[in-house]
């Protein structure tokens, strides 16, 4: 776990580049200050620069760890996830068994983000952990949950809403015992 020096100083980058604000599609590809890791660490997430959008990079040891890293991905870019408390009873509430269904692999991921992205829209809530508690490969169907809380402008830093997953360029390379997803996002 980073310290909050160079968590600090990450966040003080960041506002420089970009002017004072939150992340913004000219941020510089970074890796996510919750993990601590690099693509060559058995799971993590980063953010690389894209033409028009934001393209999250994820891995894990499998496809499951990859997914879930995705989802913290896409939330860390919105806000800074070591700021964000588990608040149990909520997430019980109304993060647990959050359904998603595909016919391949990409419109699971695509699926699997948008629900996540929809609960963000709908009810406010922000994960720092998500787990995959079901996973069907025959029916391409994923059950999940996740712990954390609603987004508090007072408490919490404010980067980029998502707005939408897309299927543009979107990769999902497994090998033995790593797997990586590529997602662009519309900010």
């Amino acid at each position: 776990m980073p310290t909050d020096e160079k968590i600090l100083e990450i966040e003080n980058a960041i506002k420089k580049r970009s002017g004072g604000g939150g992340l913004t599609q000219n941020t510089p590809s970074m890796v996510h200050t919750l993990t601590n890791s690099s693509p060559s660490e058995p799971e993590g997430f980063e953010y690389l620069d894209h033409t028009a959008d934001v393209q999250l990079h994820a891995w894990g040891h499998s496809f499951l760890k990859a997914l879930e890293m995705t989802v913290l991905s896409m939330f860390g870019y919105m806000t800074n996830l070591n700021l964000v408390a588990d608040d149990h009873d909520l997430s019980q509430k109304i993060a647990k068994n959050l359904k998603a269904q595909g016919h391949d692999k990409e419109s699971l991921v695509f699926e699997f983000l948008d629900g996540w992205l929809f609960l963000f829209h709908d009810e406010g809530f922000v994960p720092n952990h998500v787990t995959i508690d079901l996973f069907d490969m025959d029916t391409f169907s994923i059950t999940s949950s996740a712990i954390g809380e609603k987004f508090d402008t007072k408490r919490h830093t404010k980067g980029t809403e998502v707005k939408a997953i897309t299927y543009s360029n979107m990769q999902i390379q497994e090998t033995e015992g790593k797997c990586d997803i590529w997602v662009i996002i519309d900010i």
